[in-house]
């Protein structure tokens, strides 16, 4: 196998906190539903971005109350709590925004994950317990009636449909610029793209050769989300549709495809799930094809907030998505392949920034 060294590796081996540190941490976590209630109103409300205005200045307390809709005990509680919380700083009665303000208030992949926990999962968080005792969805019911989200992703209610979206492509998205080359340097005629959700990777590949053809394979529903945008890309002709649900034993995944792809989602699957999915590719891929997963895992990280970010999104997989399922470790998650009947015949690590890219063969 071919591949990247793991990027962090031993990242979480040590303990690199003092005492004081470790016991501020312990009261963040205490208070941790009103840490971050309080930020995300700080930023809706425009107080945050009224003190970025103000720049190396600062602001009185009083100002912002007369450029934002709130009370002024409103603005003062909150922008207490912004001390606190490490948004902002105060010096001489004037506030200024910190860097961690800036990044809550300004960077693309903190407010898609403030937006999908808000929308998403912050209402569902409290069945966590419950839902790990029963290995299902239990937070679920606060978005809709579904055995799984999977069933429901195009009937979620507003504002959690967008967010929901909006987090799952910011992630991916990423990555298919990236992954063209390395699927295109088989010259494959026929892709499967399994879990093609909107059909956005499909688009891609359809976009980046002109004679590939693709085959879809989703839940009904999903398929025909996927089904219009390529039409209206106007790829019609070459682009196939398999409804499938990939659990069920009584069928198979369409044959005849040189190439394989799963983008974020086998980690929507549980241990034992992942290798019958992989063990019904085993048995459709053409001789000499290839099998290109596209997946997050938590230990491959370059920096410990991205590995953090991916071991909080496994407790949505547990109340939220389908009660089993998870940010793997690639530990975990390569002995999986092996059992399945794969090997690895190459591994990169930091595609778009966070994720890794497996290529198997058959063994």
């Amino acid at each position: 196998m071919t591949g990247t060294k793991a990027p962090r590796a031993g990242m979480f081996e040590q303990e690199k906190k003092s005492a004081l540190d470790a016991i501020s941490q312990a009261q963040f976590i205490a208070f941790a539903p009103y840490i971050f209630n309080a930020s995300v109103i700080l930023r809706d409300s425009g107080i945050l971005a009224t003190v970025e205005a103000s720049r190396q200045n600062g602001i009185a307390l009083e100002d912002v109350v007369t450029k934002v809709d709130m009370s002024h005990y409103g603005v003062r509680i909150l922008l207490e709590a912004a001390l606190g919380i490490g948004l902002v700083l105060r010096k001489e009665d004037k506030y200024y925004l910190s860097k961690t303000g800036h990044f809550f208030l300004n960077d693309a992949m903190t407010r898609v994950n403030t937006d999908f926990m808000r929308d998403v999962c912050y209402e569902g968080a409290k069945e966590l317990e419950k839902s790990i005792s029963n290995s299902k969805p239990e937070g679920l019911k606060y978005l809709g009636d579904w055995p799984t989200i999977y069933q429901g992703l195009s009937m979620l209610p507003e504002p959690a449909k967008t967010s929901w979206f909006a987090f799952d492509h910011y992630y991916s998205d990423h990555t298919f610029p990236e992954a063209m080359p390395m699927i295109f340097e088989h010259n494959p005629k026929k892709i499967m793209d399994i879990g093609a959700n909107t059909g956005k990777f499909s688009l891609h590949c359809l976009n980046y050769n002109s004679e590939v053809e693709l085959g879809l394979v989703d839940l009904g529903i999903q398929l025909n989300v996927a089904k219009q945008n390529i039409q209206e890309a106007g790829f019609e002709a070459r682009a196939q549709y398999h409804e499938r649900n990939v659990l069920d034993k009584n069928s198979e995944l369409p044959a005849g495809y040189d190439i394989i792809w799963m983008s974020q989602f086998l980690d929507c699957f549980a241990d034992d799930e992942i290798v019958f999915i992989l063990e019904k590719c085993h048995r459709v891929l053409n001789e000499g094809g290839r099998v290109f997963i596209n997946e997050l895992f938590w230990d491959r990280q370059k920096f410990e907030a991205s590995a953090f970010s991916l071991q909080m999104t496994s407790l949505y997989f547990t109340t939220m998505a389908n009660g089993n399922s998870q940010m793997y470790d690639s530990k975990v998650f390569l002995a999986l392949v092996d059992k399945a009947g794969f090997e690895v015949v190459t591994q990169r690590d930091n595609i778009g920034q966070v994720h890794t890219i497996l290529e198997l063969k058959k063994k």
